[in-house]
């Protein structure tokens, strides 16, 4: 029994038995030691960007983590973007880097790096185990941060703490941290407020816009008529026929300054308050106007469905009906982003899972897909692009009964594109449409919003991607995924009919 194996032994007890990886040579003992646990399911990423992204769409879909294992700072750095991507989605997840032996570090070989200062901003708990026998109970620790926070847990493991004897005696797991409480005494303000006349509205997050707990929702706004909302990007929300609907607040900050302006008091459930994704000259940086109260009744992390249950309760809504959205069928049209996300919806297999990454060219489908079958989707949440491909792998590995789709942008799913490799190899049931528009196409809006119209020759050269085009198809297929192209309506329903019907991963190039 040595390290690598406790490690082990301590991920399965506490129910971790899903890891994406990309090993180098400090990370073989835990390799090694992974091939002896069968019960592990190990899955390779060509790239760490892939093994981050993949695990966070794994613990959103599983509501539980994976674990993932990096090779050193420079590994861990290259899965850095994924990781703040699932921080800002409150996701957990047991961050495993290996790391030279405790004698070595200091020698600055190569690969030597400050792996704790690296995955701090990142990480809600960093720990660096320097001893083979403590490996359990620090395994533990990673654990119940990564559920409490919720958040990335980072654990560095140096080679010789893998290497050395550990005890081999059973490991008790550790306990299930209870959620934060929430504020009990807003539910009364919130009441206070309606009584007013005050116009109120509730921003969900996190747990709080699941099904049954949107239910709740949608039953205090027919009793009381105050606004449900959801942030701009959201980790994941339960939508569909039957599903109570929300409103999302707009990305760009001069529409969301209007959507938020009748709104006097924001109660805030599992969300963190609205801000403006960027700074712009001469706009504010926040949504709601400046006398908007703000109650912040269960920040992320918080008991969100309590606090919904407390509000229930306290505005007598427990007899009102919840609203329910009726099936929307958009017509057909040219293949534009509107035109597929329009064929999308209407052909949305029931329990579905949305992944959308398609940043300028899929926005519509959110209103589109209001009266598909029941459906849960997943956003790009910390604005780093390139999660897509990854999230859909770590939703198909979670819910292996379930069709994932995921809507890909083209210029950020060149990020990490090398997750089609991994739907192949793990014979994933994803089906990837990539919006082929050649551009980085919400640069050209970002520049205009800057106070910048008419951008040159260079700067135009930032934001095109057709010099020379990007050949999807043949991409895909050179990772193993089956692929077509569409550049017509009759021929995308085709071949997104056709992909629907089979089990198993596929790409189709929407060139719009």
């Amino acid at each position: 029994m040595n390290g690598a194996d406790r490690l082990c032994d301590a991920l399965l007890a506490n129910g971790v038995d899903v890891c994406f990886a990309n090993p180098g040579t400090s990370e073989m003992h835990f390799v090694a030691a992974l091939d002896a646990k069968p019960q592990m399911r190990c899955i390779l990423g060509l790239f760490e960007g892939v093994v981050t992204g993949a695990a966070d769409g794994y613990a959103r879909m599983a509501d539980k983590p994976a674990a993932t294992l990096l090779h050193m700072g420079p590994g861990l750095g290259n899965g850095l973007a994924n990781l703040h991507n699932a921080r800002r989605a409150q996701t957990p997840m047991v961050n495993i880097v290996g790391n030279h032996a405790t004698y070595h570090r200091d020698l600055e070989a190569p690969l030597s790096s400050d792996v704790e200062t690296l995955a701090g901003p990142m990480s809600a708990w960093v720990k660096s185990c320097d001893a083979a026998s403590v490996i359990a109970c620090d395994l533990n620790a990673a654990w119940s941060a990564a559920i409490a926070a919720p958040g990335v847990a980072t654990l560095i493991l140096p080679a010789d703490t893998a290497w050395s004897e550990a005890p081999d005696t059973p490991v008790t797991p550790a306990n299930r941290p209870a959620p934060a409480a929430f504020d009990a005494t807003a539910a009364a303000r919130v009441k206070q407020a309606l009584d007013d006349g005050k116009r109120v509205a509730l921003l969900l997050d996190g747990p709080a816009l699941r099904a049954e707990p949107l239910e709740m929702a949608g039953r205090i706004k027919a009793a009381t008529g105050l606004r449900l909302l959801a942030p701009t990007s959201v980790s994941r929300i339960a939508r569909g026929a039957g599903r109570v609907p929300v409103e999302r607040v707009p990305y760009r900050i001069e529409s969301a300054t209007t959507f938020m302006a009748d709104i006097d008091v924001l109660v805030l459930v599992g969300s963190i308050a609205p801000v403006a994704f960027f700074a712009y000259p001469g706009q504010p940086s926040l949504p709601t106007h400046p006398d908007c109260e703000i109650i912040d009744m269960a920040p992320p992390g918080a008991d969100a469905v309590g606090a919904l249950a407390a509000l229930d309760t306290t505005l007598d809504a427990r007899t009102a009906t919840a609203d329910t959205a009726l099936p929307d069928r958009p017509a057909d049209g040219p293949l534009t982003g509107g035109a597929v996300t329009a064929l999308v919806a209407r052909h949305l297999p029931d329990n579905a899972i949305v992944v959308d990454e398609s940043i300028t060219t899929g926005w519509q489908f959110m209103d589109q897909a209001k009266g598909a079958p029941a459906h849960d989707m997943l956003d790009l949440t910390g604005g780093a692009i390139g999660i897509g491909l990854p999230l859909s792998v770590g939703a198909a590995v979670a819910c292996p009964d379930r069709k994932v789709i995921c809507l890909q942008a083209d210029g950020s799913g060149m990020y990490t594109v090398q997750a089609l490799w991994t739907q192949a190899r793990e014979k994933l049931d994803i089906i990837t449409i990539v919006f082929a528009n050649r551009s980085y196409a919400t640069l050209t809006g970002e520049m205009t919003r800057m106070g910048v119209p008419d951008p040159g020759h260079n700067a135009q050269r930032m934001m095109t991607l057709d010099d020379p085009s990007i050949d999807w198809v043949s991409m895909a297929w050179a990772h193993g995924v089956e692929a077509v192209s569409a550049d017509t309506v009759q021929a995308f329903e085709e071949a997104l009919t056709d992909a629907l019907a089979h089990p198993g991963p596929c790409l189709i190039e929407a060139r719009i």
